[in-house]
């Protein structure tokens, strides 16, 4: 008996061309998505002063994020079958708005936080309050990180997802660790690199946030939909 002929597209190598197709593809598109931010961003000095203004810079960040998710979750595995940009089109004009609802408050909040961290002497608290409100501020990223998977591929209410993603934090405490892990990844390269890096390898970033969140899309799609 002979074997079956192999598919073109099915093999290993063509997974791998199709994963590293689609992630070159969702890099360009959420850096062209978030570009008139991230320009700002960049002609911004370095001064706590200007923390607001970073903080509009980011807003269309979260749209881009969103986007990225919905497309990098919906990947074509074959290399005769890949659609990412047509995945990052839809994933945007479905999310941009859910997104921006809850990418806007957590923007708003953290940069009272870090405002005040960089102006914690004038403020004449005791020393505890500053170690408290990086704590604040920490928590507040990771449920972030779920909010976002969350908006970026479930329709739910802006405050059913706001919730959900508190009950996430320590329901999947993995998941929470693995957000965790990337956020330390991602700041320590920053610090010791260059502060484009998170910007330039967003996509692969993402899609780890993906693997590590699938106990919460798991969960989510089985108790909380239809």
């Amino acid at each position: 008996m002979t074997a079956p002929p192999a598919v073109f597209g099915a093999g290993p190598l063509s997974r791998a061309a199709a994963l590293v197709h689609t992630l070159v593809t969702v890099e360009a598109l959420l850096l062209l998505a978030a570009s008139p931010g991230l320009a700002g961003l960049f002609l911004l000095r370095p001064d706590a002063a200007h923390l607001p203004l970073a903080a509009g810079c980011l807003l269309p960040l979260g749209p881009a994020l969103s986007a990225a998710l919905y497309a990098l979750h919906h990947r074509g595995r074959d290399l005769t079958d890949l659609h990412p940009a047509r995945a990052y089109g839809r994933g945007w004009r479905l999310n941009a708005l859910p997104a921006l609802k809850l990418w806007t408050p957590l923007l708003a909040w953290l940069t009272v936080i870090a405002f005040t961290l960089t102006h914690f002497p004038a403020t004449g608290l005791p020393g505890w309050w500053a170690a408290l409100l990086a704590v604040i501020g920490a928590g507040s990223l990771l449920w972030g990180a779920h909010a976002l998977v969350l908006t970026s591929l479930f329709a739910f209410r802006a405050r059913d997802t706001a919730r959900l993603a508190a009950y996430f934090l320590l329901r999947h405490g993995r998941a929470t660790l693995a957000a965790a892990s990337l956020l330390v990844l991602t700041a320590a390269a920053t610090a010791l690199l260059t502060e484009a890096l998170p910007a330039l390898l967003a996509a692969p970033l993402l899609l780890s946030l993906l693997h590590g969140s699938r106990p919460v899309i798991a969960e989510t799609r089985k108790d909380f939909t239809a």
